[in-house]
């Protein structure tokens, strides 16, 4: 790492006086180690990606993304398939990445951390999806978890403003307006599965596919098996409409004790194409991108992407 482009979301995550202060001082730690850094203000929605775009034009060799997984996944769509790496610095209200990565919750101490960090190439995953306002095919790459279903309903409600003073609270908020009003529609989710030639054809409720170990905080490690560097896709299928069945999962899950098994299962597959008749929304990495139809697999080779990872973390 010698010349690092620092994109920083200014209203990412829950406002603090200090902020300022802990930026310049997570920049004084990058020039303290001999580091060139040069500093980009994401002002508006996308600003984040243009910059990154601009830093691998300009020769950068690190982007460090100064805010949440929302700020990672904008800034990550224009690093696949470069040479430049991406590193997190957390800024955000959800920093499931950096927890992940071992990051923990401290901007500067994430900076200390990501001087010695190893620039490692992995697998990144990919959803394709129907936008709304063109009704036309996309695509976007995601880092964290893509979701078909609840969690995309979820993270389609907040108001970022809301979301910005009052953090989970908000999330938690509109868990249980959802739960109590939501009415779980079917769809259909075909799942290519690992070591199978035959797809596996489920009518589900939400899918979740998964590629951190762990979100730190209360959810902990969701999805056993996922991981940054696995080439395959840990899916989590609902195949249940049961207010009741969701409610006792989340339990187990806030009490680090959730299985799968009957309704609740956990698919090892390359890949999962799901369709449904009504609109049904998708997510990817908390942005909500558009309905279905949508696929999510893994991006074949060159498509990667370089992260850096630090050493002390099991990523």
């Amino acid at each position: 790492m010698r010349r690092v482009a620092l994109i920083h979301n200014p209203v990412s995550g829950r406002q603090f006086k200090t902020r300022s202060a802990v930026l310049r001082e997570a920049i004084a730690v990058l020039n303290g180690a001999g580091i060139e850094t040069e500093l980009m203000e994401a002002t508006s929605r996308g600003s984040a990606g243009l910059h990154a775009r601009d830093a691998v034009r300009r020769g950068f060799d690190t982007v460090l993304a100064c805010g949440g997984d929302g700020t990672v996944h904008e800034i990550l769509q224009c690093l696949v398939g470069t040479p430049v790496a991406l590193g997190v610095v957390p800024f955000g209200t959800a920093n499931a990445l950096a927890q992940n990565l071992g990051l923990g919750t401290s901007p500067v101490k994430a900076v200390h951390w990501l001087v010695d960090a190893v620039p490692t190439e992995i697998p990144i995953g990919r959803v394709t999806y129907m936008d709304t306002d063109t009704a036309e095919e996309r695509s976007s790459y995601f880092i964290v978890a893509a979701g078909i279903g609840l969690d995309a309903l979820l993270m389609s409600r907040p108001d970022p403003e809301l979301k910005r003073r009052f953090g989970y609270v908000m999330y938690v908020f509109e868990v249980i307006r959802i739960w109590l009003t939501h009415s779980f529609p079917l769809f259909c989710a075909e799942f290519t599965c690992v070591g199978s030639d035959e797809p596996q054809v489920e009518q589900v409720s939400q899918v979740l596919a998964v590629r951190i170990r762990s979100f730190g905080g209360l959810l902990g490690t969701l999805a056993p098996g996922a991981s940054l560097h696995n080439g395959k896709l840990r899916l989590m299928a609902f195949k249940t409409r049961s207010r009741l069945r969701y409610f006792r999962f989340l339990m187990a899950v806030l009490a680090g004790r959730h299985s799968f098994e009957g309704e609740i299962e956990l698919v090892k597959a390359i890949s999962v194409e799901c369709t449904s008749g009504e609109p049904i929304w998708v997510e990817a990495d908390g942005e909500v991108l558009g309905v279905l139809p949508a696929k999510i697999e893994v991006s074949p080779q060159p498509l990667g992407l370089t992260l850096l990872i630090p050493r002390h973390a099991q990523p």
